[in-house]
């Protein structure tokens, strides 16, 4: 995890300013990881890639070509997502006290196990106009609806409901991804990603060149990435600040705020970040403040101590400066004494606000460079 890049859910990225990657290495790096998605989205919880972003924040963008070739993951999230939901309200329908409003209707559980079948093959179909009605007769189940309502215990994508209210225009013959689909794909990190990149935009001067690594933030991606991090500028913890009811995808006995807690804690204490900036995201704002209003807070064992005030956006922002400030204090309680004066900065982000997201970015080139300068 380091510095300048915007990565969901217990991930991070490091930057440093030396070693320019060729475009070859970087397309061939998004090409892999495009194509491991296919087969390897049911065995990880997925995020929005880094380099996805700052390839369409800070270099060229897309080409039509390179749209066209998110298209079979951008399906695969459908599937994946209607899969998740007819499995999650059998469950609930046999474990619930008020199991009855989980029951699915006998027509819409046909096609259920229709749609859960193509997506456990390797080779399913793309979405055409049949399977869309099929997946929207599913969707608009009641029980399906209810079991969507309990999306944070089930590993349900943060892209489903995005999918589901554009499936027409999805299924379309001649479907183009659009820059919107291709950030709310969902695409798991795996391994190790590198992508160069100036905050200020390419041929611009005055803003600093950096080399960013896109990390796997699970429990079995760490181990291939904290050598990365000796002689690196500055780190980006993000945090998925919406998580804070959700338990990991790999253990689900699990918090992932609370996981987020301890991994945030570890990398503070690592010895190659000893003289490290520290850029905390506290990301996914978006969905927090419609969830706080309905999700307390208290729910997560680290935030039990919280106390509401008022529904409605001051309640919002009372959250959100609570779980800074729990943010604020493990900095401080975790770093030692002579590495308490390291740039420690917080940023309130939404990955999918495009211009939030090029402003914080230029914010952190400001500070880091003012840093260097001694001002």
């Amino acid at each position: 995890m380091s510095v300048l890049t915007c990565v969901l859910d217990n991930m991070g990225s490091s930057c440093s300013r030396s070693h320019s990657l060729s475009e070859a290495e970087t397309t061939e790096n998004a090409k892999t990881l495009t194509g491991e998605f296919c087969k390897r989205q049911k065995q990880s919880n997925t995020s929005t890639s880094s380099y996805f972003l700052i390839k369409l924040l800070f270099q060229t963008g897309f080409d039509e070509a390179e749209l066209r070739s998110y298209t079979s993951v951008i399906h695969a999230n459908v599937y994946q997502t209607i899969k998740i939901l007819y499995e999650g309200a059998k469950e609930l329908s046999q474990v619930e006290s008020d199991s009855s409003k989980y029951v699915i209707s006998p027509d819409n559980q046909e096609i259920g196990e229709k749609l859960s079948d193509i997506d456990g093959r390797l080779d399913y179909p793309l979405l055409n106009k049949e399977l869309v009605l099929n997946v929207k007769k599913l969707w608009q189940d009641p029980a399906i609806q209810e079991t969507y309502s309990r999306g944070s215990i089930l590993q349900l994508p943060d892209c489903a409901q995005y999918f589901m209210e554009n499936l027409d225009r999805l299924a379309e013959a001649d479907y183009v991804p659009t820059k919107e689909d291709v950030l709310y794909a969902r695409v798991r990190t795996n391994g190790v990603v590198q992508i160069q990149f100036s905050p200020v935009g390419e041929n611009k001067r005055g803003g600093e060149v950096y080399r960013l690594y896109d990390v796997g933030g699970q429990r079995n991606e760490r181990r291939k990435w904290i050598h990365l991090f000796e002689g690196v500028n500055a780190v980006i913890f993000c945090a998925a600040i919406s998580e804070y009811d959700q338990m990991l995808f790999e253990d689900e006995t699990k918090n992932r705020m609370m996981e987020t807690k301890e991994l945030f804690d570890w990398v503070l204490q690592q010895r190659c970040f000893e003289k490290t900036s520290f850029m905390l995201f506290l990301n996914k704002f978006d969905i927090f403040e419609k969830k706080i209003q309905k999700v307390p807070l208290s729910v997560c064992e680290w935030f039990k101590d919280y106390q509401p005030i008022a529904p409605g956006k001051q309640e919002v922002e009372h959250a959100y400066e609570f779980v800074k400030k729990k943010f604020e204090e493990l900095y401080f309680q975790s770093s030692k004494p002579d590495r308490v004066d390291r740039v420690f900065k917080i940023y309130r982000t939404t990955a999918l606000d495009q211009k939030l997201v090029k402003k914080t970015f230029k914010l952190i080139d400001e500070s880091m460079r003012r840093s260097r300068e001694g001002t």
